[in-house]
């Protein structure tokens, strides 16, 4: 079992519904593959750096998941049958980045913070 991260950037017009049932089915895949959530963070509407599909904005969400090295196939034929995504990303954690992850949901201070001015 590996440790990965998906970010997804769906496409702009979907509902708010439609956003949670896209992000369910792609949890529920994981889960049937054998793996497991270990958290997710939709991000929302953001704008794009560039226009995708002559869309500018899109909405964000990244799940940080545990599955077996094989599944992440059946996960990226997934992603690029559905039309609702706009692009998507899926990256192998290594330890250092998966204790990260657990410091900054814990909100233990990383040393990535920016400084307060007083």
């Amino acid at each position: 079992m590996q440790n990965y991260e998906l970010m997804v950037i769906f496409t702009p017009v979907l509902s708010e519904d439609e956003f949670k049932s896209a992000q369910k089915k792609y949890m529920d895949l994981i889960a049937a593959s054998g793996g497991s959530v270990v958290h997710s963070n939709p991000w929302g509407l953001k704008s794009l750096a560039y226009p995708i599909q002559k869309k500018t904005t899109g909405i964000y969400w990244v799940m940080e998941y545990v599955a077996p090295s094989d599944m992440n196939e059946k996960l990226k034929i997934q992603l690029l049958r559905d039309e609702q995504v706009l692009r998507h990303i899926v990256i192998k954690l290594d330890k250092y980045a998966v204790e990260y992850n657990k410091k900054k949901r814990s909100g233990v201070p990383t040393g990535n913070e920016k400084a307060v001015e007083g």
